[in-house]
């Protein structure tokens, strides 16, 4: 099966979708980012400034309750949300019930970045995937690497689960060697697409975005400079804030992959290669998207 290369080209023959001019922020989407822990409290503010910085209208933020005063005033723009937390410094579980409520009035659902309690995140996704009907899912770091397959609820299946591994979370998801899945990320990201009837974004210097029924797309815009902590978590919220703005889920992802590797290079011919924030990301992606709209 052919591999279509994500390219300018191709972007502007699959444009996202506009909002009506007379659309207010709720015609833009609502995006719940569910991220972070006690030891990596930032990861929610990236990946929630990524799906701002995407066009999504509303963001909320679910966090451990200990972060809440503090993310709420480096990020005045969301609505932030307090979880009770684990001896492990993770999102409580327990929480579940408050955030399937919120999920539910929403567009697009991230869930894992920066979150480090393995068996939490585990039992939280699960209840989030069974209870949540309506929006996008995305599910990154922990919160795809633990899932089990068998587990996914039937209703998931419907074009609206996108996950978003590195090699390590796909080598630990298919139960098998890191090497693997370095030699052939594409297998990998088909076997993973398959089980989960999901979109997978295979990360790496170059990206494979795959469809349930094994079609793949290729980007090879992938920058050195994104190989810092927190890039993933930015790439994570500029899919969700397109999917919540109503791209669909493989269109979404292959916009979300390309510009976030377009960030990178115009980083770095200000910047040089080395020495990226993650923070400074995001920023970049509403000239990129106008670019990619003429």
């Amino acid at each position: 099966m052919s591999v279509t290369e994500i390219t300018r080209e191709f972007l502007l023959a699959h444009p996202l979708p506009e909002p009506e001019r007379e659309g207010d922020k709720r015609a833009r989407g609502c995006v719940l980012v569910i991220a972070g822990s006690l030891e990596i409290p930032g990861a929610a503010f990236l990946a929630g400034l990524g799906s701002l910085r995407a066009g999504a209208g509303i963001l909320q933020i679910a966090t451990c309750r200990s972060h809440v005063a503090q993310l709420g005033m480096a990020m005045p723009e969301a609505m932030v949300i307090g979880c009770n937390e684990t001896k492990a410094g993770g999102i409580d579980p327990a929480s579940a019930e408050r955030l399937i409520e919120l999920g539910a009035d929403c567009d697009a659902v991230l869930i894992g970045p920066g979150m480090t309690d393995s068996i939490a995140v585990a039992e939280l996704t699960w209840a989030m995937l069974k209870h949540l009907e309506r929006p996008a899912l995305v599910l990154d770091a922990l919160a795809f690497s633990t899932l089990q397959a068998d587990a996914i609820p039937q209703g998931v299946r419907s074009g609206r689960l996108i996950v978003t591994p590195h090699s390590g979370e796909m080598a630990k998801f298919l139960k098998t060697d890191r090497d693997e899945v370095d030699n052939d990320p594409l297998h990998a990201a088909r076997r993973a697409a398959a089980a989960l009837s999901a979109i997978v974004a295979m990360k790496g210097a170059e990206t494979y975005v795959v469809a349930e029924n094994g079609q793949a797309w290729l980007s090879r815009n992938g920058c050195i400079g994104l190989a810092t902590s927190g890039s993933g978590d930015t790439l994570a919220g500029i899919l969700a804030g397109l999917l919540a703005r109503g791209a669909e889920a493989g269109l979404a992802t292959a916009w979300a992959v390309y510009m976030h590797g377009q960030a990178g290079w115009k980083l770095a011919a200000r910047h040089g290669k080395f020495g990226l924030l993650a923070r400074e990301i995001p920023a970049e992606i509403p000239a990129i998207m106008q670019e990619l709209s003429q």
